[in-house]
């Protein structure tokens, strides 16, 4: 496995990161914790969660992966300060100084580790100026209990207001081959001031994976059952999208999701693929994207087949992208 330094100050990381999201409420436990070892096993040492995946629940489940494991095997990436309510409801964001600490406090206890190796919020709070937000998890740093800071789904002239406060070594943010708003603006600037990019969402929430099938049923809870791409009216269009993805797939005997995860990891060495398997045959699908090799004819065949903003939908739902610092 590959590794990369992420931006001028960050740890080395594996070529592709595992998202834990997905790793609770209907997900096998068993089969969640196997995959993680699965992925460390393979070299992957990227392991991102979010403190209101499940309500701590995810946190607590790479945990208990981790134990009899060396610390410093794992690079655990946090996002934080995302407010829920007891049914499961969104109440905000909360990225005040104090509610940094507050929360870095509970995620230690629920990982059982000393310290977290990146540690982001979420989002943007709007009452809390960034600088506000990373000069608290500075403060962190310096006391030994985070490593490194990272930011989420912001735009240009937040991340440069963040980068004058205190080094960021990555930003996450969709990106893939049907979400490719980074591309204008976000892209340039990371780049200028050499802040690498943790791409989730690379296969679009199962859209682009080529297992998705019109009239699947998404879970209780489930993201896509809200989802402009995934809604009656766009789904047909993206899918097709897909079908057209397949072919070059086929002739390069790959599958749909590896040619997606490879497309976005040949984008550049700063650019780290986050791939959300939940179970272990998702997870070898991922891995077989490293050794997919994109000629200079693939990527022109594959961006005649899935034009730049060919996708029908948005990423999110309208209520939620008015509130996204990234979409400004």
């Amino acid at each position: 496995m590959l590794t990369y330094r992420l931006g001028k100050t960050g740890p080395d990381v594996s070529a592709i990161g595992l998202g834990c999201m997905g790793m609770y409420g209907p997900s096998d436990r068993g089969e969640s914790i196997a995959t993680i070892h699965a992925a460390l096993d393979a070299g992957i040492n990227l392991l991102d969660t979010g403190d209101f995946y499940g309500m701590g629940h995810n946190e607590m489940l790479i945990g208990e992966a981790l134990k009899g494991r060396r610390r410093e095997d794992a690079v655990i990436s946090v996002k934080f300060g995302a407010l829920r309510d007891p049914a499961g409801g969104w109440n905000g964001v909360d990225a005040r100084p104090v509610a940094v600490k507050n929360f870095l406090a509970y995620t230690l206890q629920r990982l059982g580790v000393g310290y977290i190796d990146i540690f982001r919020p979420a989002r943007l709070d709007p009452n809390v100026p960034i600088e506000d937000t990373v000069g608290a998890i500075a403060d962190m740093v310096k006391a030994g209990y985070v490593r490194h800071i990272g930011l989420s789904e912001v735009g240009a002239d937040t991340i440069r207001r963040a980068a004058a406060v205190a080094p960021i070594v990555d930003l996450q943010i969709e990106y893939s081959l049907i979400s490719r708003g980074i591309e204008e603006n976000i892209l340039p600037t990371t780049r200028e001031l050499g802040i690498s990019i943790t791409a989730y969402g690379v296969l679009s929430r199962g859209l682009i994976s080529g297992h998705w099938q019109k009239g699947q049923a998404a879970t209780a809870g489930d993201f896509r059952a809200h989802s402009p791409r995934f809604q009656e009216g766009n789904i047909e269009q993206n899918l097709a999208l897909v079908e057209k993805l397949r072919e070059i797939a086929e002739v390069k005997s790959v599958s749909v999701a590896q040619i997606a995860i490879a497309w976005v990891a040949a984008k550049g060495k700063d650019i780290v693929p986050i791939i959300g398997a939940r179970r272990r045959d998702r997870l070898t699908e991922a891995l077989g994207s490293r050794a997919v090799d994109l000629s200079a004819e693939d990527f022109a065949a594959i961006e005649r087949a899935v034009p730049k903003d060919a996708a029908a939908g948005g990423r999110y739902p309208e209520h939620m992208l008015q509130h996204m610092d990234s979409e400004r």
